[in-house]
């Protein structure tokens, strides 16, 4: 674990966006144990909860509405700092919760000069104090998630192998292409994550493969997504993982050798490995500093200069 831990040091944060438009996909649970995956193994994670749901938050066992100041606070009063937000939910994992206050930010923080920016300027000065952040975005493109985009560098998407969820990809990625144009045009879409996947399904692997596809024909483009993959393994449709919830425990803590659990510790893996390659090829395509030497003056050239004195 050491090991691991010292290799993430040396790796920037990774800011990731979970979003999906379309409700019910696995987003919560992907980031809830996703982000306990990543925790077990030795990296510093924090959670933010940007749905007024709050459910992030109750799948950890915290309760808004009793845990002190929020993201509803952190974003509408400047006073707040984010470690009065901040609740430890586990070794290495941190977590700013919501509460369903949070649906009003968007109506009192419409008048706002960079109401989209708000996010990015409250954590922006923290991000070194984490391996990874992650942030659990509301299923609809509103000043929340506007917030997460503006923040992240990167847009993971769960979702699930169907025909449906492929068509509503297409738009959800224009969509976060068009946004990051207006408000963070460095914004990158990092890959899919398969959830409550069927590995049995000819349907699911076919639509899996026209992923894989569809990705591959965007390398060398200038589309946000040319350096997106399928995240594999898919996670298996599992019951365990719906009732952990109810228990406020992640998938680890509520039936460590189960499917799921097994799923998401070896996309933790991935992740890692994932963006430790993309840190090494954006090193590699950065063009070395160019060093401009100041000429030297030649003996001649000084003796010329003294007689010109003379």
């Amino acid at each position: 674990m050491t090991d691991v831990r010292q290799e993430a040091e040396r790796l920037p944060t990774r800011v990731m966006a979970l979003l999906n438009q379309k409700g019910g996909v696995g987003k919560t649970t992907s980031t809830v144990n996703l982000g306990a995956a990543l925790a077990e193994a030795g990296h510093r994670v924090l959670l933010v909860d940007l749905d007024p749901q709050g459910h992030l938050s109750l799948h950890l066992g915290i309760d808004g509405a009793t845990c002190g100041p929020t993201i509803y606070d952190l974003l509408i009063d400047p006073a707040v700092t984010l470690d009065a937000t901040i609740q430890k939910a586990r070794p290495n994992l941190d977590v700013v919760p919501a509460t369903v206050d949070l649906a009003a930010a968007e109506s009192e923080l419409a008048g706002a000069a960079e109401r989209h920016a708000i996010l990015r300027g409250r954590l922006r000065p923290h991000v070194g104090r984490w391996d990874f952040i992650l942030l659990d975005c509301p299923p609809s493109l509103g000043l929340l998630t506007l917030n997460a985009l503006a923040f992240a560098d990167e847009v993971l998407v769960p979702m699930q192998a169907h025909f449906l969820a492929l068509q509503g990809l297409g738009r959800l990625l224009e969509t976060v292409s068009l946004v990051g144009r207006g408000v963070n045009p460095s914004l990158k879409v990092a890959g899919i994550l398969l959830c409550m996947h069927e590995s049995q399904s000819s349907h699911g692997r076919e639509v899996v493969q026209e992923l894989k596809g569809f990705f591959a024909a965007a390398k060398g483009t200038a589309a946000a997504w040319e350096e997106a993959v399928v995240f594999l393994p898919a996670v298996r449709r599992n019951i365990k993982l719906a009732e952990a919830p109810s228990f406020g425990q992640t998938i680890l803590d509520y039936a460590p050798t189960c499917p799921g659990a097994m799923d998401y510790r070896t996309l933790a893996t991935r992740i890692v490995e994932d963006w430790r390659e993309r840190v090494r090829r954006r090193a590699v395509a950065e063009p070395a500093p160019v060093v401009v030497e100041t000429p030297k003056r030649t003996r001649r050239a000084r003796g010329d200069a003294a007689a010109t004195r003379a």
